[in-house]
């Protein structure tokens, strides 16, 4: 591997760099997180001159974004980034927020990139001579290529009907809730049931607080089945393998809600429905607030029915793998709901119920607005083939779906990186006598999409 200039300080780029003066940088990366450190790793096997960009410090996401309990809802084995696979003695186990942050750190010290921390790209465009353009808070200068590892939770997503509550209750982005403790007393409505909403209600269920809990659309998925992880069964089925090119409708697979489940005291389901039978109050999708007043969707069955369904079939797939494959597994009795929302409430009054705070698990939107290229369909996602754009030069990295299920995680961002990198590199290739990229290679070219 070739030697790469060590972490800089905040907003400091490389010496290496900056004595370039007007020459451009070959490949800059935006984003020093999973995806952004993958990159410079792949590169720097290659020989590839680089700086990667983070605007805050490395894991600034898993360290400020993420709630004291937090874990990964992926086995610990699945941590595959290049090079640098999961250390630790526990892989079946699950990574708390720490020890990712951690995971990072230790990355970087494995093979030091060429890192500067504390550095914001505000604008990025392509010059009519064909280089990049960057303003950033360190100074402007130029680069041949760039790969924005950005990842696609940017800005926090809270509906407008929020507007509409009483200025006492307390409102927070599940991206800043971090425990029960910051929140005031009182029952606490959590809006929204992909895998923060329903780690987060969980958390404050375990605390002893009332959850009122708006259950949304999204599936889920069974933590063990058959005297195994369901991640490992569908790991030896290949379904992290199995390509965006192989659905026939890849931008819905992209926009899909992931399963929810966790890894919490060492993994185990999250069944609503047990929640409910608990005490915590269930109620459908969230539609109107007015004043102390909110209105519900009539879907709570439908969604519950739904999440189940999933998981149970899941499950079916498990069991024929099983019986294809002649595996000796031990049998395992299905699911049996333990609860039913016989009667669906529609309504609720927030000072009634003595709900004092409200969790909005409500997602993030895609803020790409610094990127001056015509490469964004009209729902503002990055339009690609594998990462590589139609603007010759101009990469992502690190999306949902990117190329596989993994590619947004650890357990497969790497793999992109690699195919990424190489992509850089014949690209780097066949620039012409002027420095100025002729395009894709020829078998990537006719896959790109058009601008």
């Amino acid at each position: 591997m070739s030697s790469a200039p060590a972490i800089r300080p905040a907003g400091a780029l490389p010496s290496s760099l900056t004595r370039r003066g007007s020459s451009p940088i070959p490949v800059v990366v935006v984003g020093g997180g999973q995806a952004g450190l993958s990159m410079s790793y792949c590169l720097g096997r290659r020989g590839v001159e680089h700086v990667v960009l983070e605007a805050n410090r490395v894991g600034q996401e898993w360290r400020e974004r993420r709630w004291d309990s937090f874990c990964l809802v992926t086995p610990n084995w699945q941590c595959r980034l290049p090079g640098y696979p999961y250390q630790g003695d526990d892989p079946d186990g699950f990574m708390v927020r720490d020890d990712i942050v951690r995971y990072l750190e230790d990355y970087v010290a494995f093979f030091r990139p060429p890192l500067a921390e504390g550095v914001t790209v505000t604008r990025l465009r392509r010059s009519p001579s064909g280089v990049f353009e960057l303003a950033t808070t360190a100074g402007d200068f130029t680069a041949e290529q760039v790969v924005v590892a950005t990842g696609p939770y940017h800005t926090p997503s809270v509906p407008p009907m929020a507007q509409r509550l009483p200025d006492g209750i307390t409102q927070v982005h599940s991206s800043r809730y971090r425990s029960p403790d910051q929140l005031p007393a009182g029952a606490v409505l959590v809006v929204g049931t992909g895998q923060s909403g329903c780690q987060i209600a969980e958390d404050l269920h375990l605390a002893g607080r009332q959850v009122h809990l708006a259950v949304g659309s999204a599936p889920r998925v069974a933590r063990f089945y058959r005297g195994r992880d369901c991640v490992a069964w569908l790991d030896d089925m290949g379904h992290y393998d199995k390509s965006i090119d192989d659905f026939d409708d890849a931008d819905a697979v992209r926009m899909r809600v992931n399963h929810y489940v966790t890894g919490r005291d060492g993994g185990r389901d999250i069944d609503l429905r047990a929640f409910a039978r608990d005490g915590m109050r269930l109620y459908g999708r969230l539609t109107t607030i007015t004043g102390t007043g909110l209105e519900f969707a009539d879907d709570l069955k439908a969604n519950l029915d739904h999440a189940d369904a999933v998981a149970e079939g899941i499950k079916d797939a498990i069991d024929a793998h099983i019986t294809a494959h002649g595996i000796d597994a031990p049998t395992e009795p299905r699911y049996v709901p333990v609860w039913e929302p016989n009667a669906q409430p529609r309504e609720l009054d927030l000072e009634a119920a003595g709900i004092t705070s409200v969790i909005w698990s409500t997602g993030f939107r895609r803020d790409h607005r610094w990127i001056e290229a015509p490469v964004f369909d009209g729902r503002g996602y990055p339009m690609h083939w594998r990462g590589a754009t139609s603007t010759p030069g101009l990469h992502f990295l690190g999306l949902p779906w990117q190329y596989s299920w993994g590619s947004g995680r650890f357990e497969a961002v790497g793999r992109d990186a690699e195919f990424l990198a190489d992509h850089i590199d014949a690209s780097r290739r066949l620039a012409d006598v002027c420095g100025t990229l002729t395009g894709a290679p020829s078998e990537l070219a006719s896959a790109l999409p058009i601008g």
